[in-house]
């Protein structure tokens, strides 16, 4: 019985990285098509972005069966209250990737990124990858130092949604509202994908260590 209980939890890991490293693939082409108005990848995004809510109430569905068959504890009952929520911002993430492509497909052929924030949100889109690509690895190997780092990638991402709104809020802007509305929401998005990160990294550090608070 135990050794079926252990390949189930092996199983929970196991689509959890897959569910992250689909994550990943949607947030690289939402990127692409938001800064480059590539209409096609906002479709590729948006249809995956569907696909990784089914996969993420699949693995919802699994870890609920296996709390009602084997009543855990301790260590084996927060990795699978871990797991549950970790799905839960993974589904998000994916779903906030898809919104990113939705403004990009709403805007086609036009471009939704003014040439004054281009950088900014190229920077954004770099960090919310990266940041999405050490979660499948946290994912794979429990680490708190690797926690800790992400955590600190994700403070750059909130300085450029606070420059955002400092750019769109300026005297200077004299961009029409479509594209006020568009960065700010996507700005926004991009600022909630890299929070999510930080909430699973926070969630890894718990079933670490069995604290459960925010890294310092």
């Amino acid at each position: 019985m135990r050794e079926v209980f252990q390949t189930e939890l092996t199983d929970v890991q196991t689509r959890l990285i897959e569910i992250s490293e689909s994550v990943t693939h949607i947030m690289e082409k939402a990127s692409e098509a938001f800064l480059k108005s590539d209409v096609a990848l906002a479709d590729e995004a948006i249809a995956l972005a569907e696909a990784n809510e089914s996969r993420a109430l699949t693995l919802d569905e699994l870890v609920i069966r296996i709390l009602a068959r084997q009543s855990p504890v301790a260590r084996d009952l927060r990795i699978l209250v871990s797991a549950l929520r970790m799905s839960a911002s993974l589904e998000r993430m994916g779903a906030l990737a898809g919104h990113i492509a939705a403004i990009a497909r709403y805007r086609f052929p036009g471009s939704a990124v003014p040439a004054s924030l281009r950088p900014t949100f190229e920077e954004m889109a770099k960090l919310d990858i990266d940041l999405v690509r050490r979660v499948s690895v946290l994912l794979k190997n429990t680490d708190v130092d690797l926690a800790r780092t992400i955590q600190a990638e994700d403070a750059r991402v909130d300085e450029l949604h606070r420059s955002v709104f400092d750019v769109v809020l300026a005297d200077e802007w004299k961009e029409n509202a479509v594209f006020t509305v568009d960065v700010t929401l996507a700005s926004r998005y991009f600022e909630r994908f890299a929070d999510h990160v930080v909430d699973i990294s926070t969630k890894v550090s718990y079933l670490t260590t069995g604290t459960w608070h925010d890294l310092d």
